[in-house]
């Protein structure tokens, strides 16, 4: 399978790019060159492989929630810079 000038420029409108002549040239030999593995890998057996998202067995690695006490208000407003207490002051961002 091989691709097109006319492809590739349809593929930037589709994208939004703008690509110079050169760019065109220079993205069409490269489209043909993934398209063409692309071909190569269809060639594979895969019929006993079975489909994975992951090359190796991945489990949930997450640990479990545990309750823990938060950490005191006091702490927490310790280091900012402006606070109206007992909050975070921030500035304004709406009208």
């Amino acid at each position: 399978m091989s691709i097109t000038a006319d492809e590739v420029r349809h593929i930037a409108l589709l994208s939004r790019l703008e690509l110079s002549d050169d760019e065109v040239e220079l993205y069409t030999g490269h489209l043909a060159e993934v398209l063409k593995y692309v071909e190569k890998l269809k060639e594979l057996d895969v019929d006993d492989v079975e489909p994975t998202s992951h090359a190796i067995p991945m489990f949930n690695v997450m640990r479990e929630d545990e309750v823990m006490p938060s950490l005191p208000q006091e702490d927490a407003l310790e280091n900012a810079p402006d606070r109206a207490d007992p909050y975070f002051r921030v500035p304004k961002t709406t009208e």
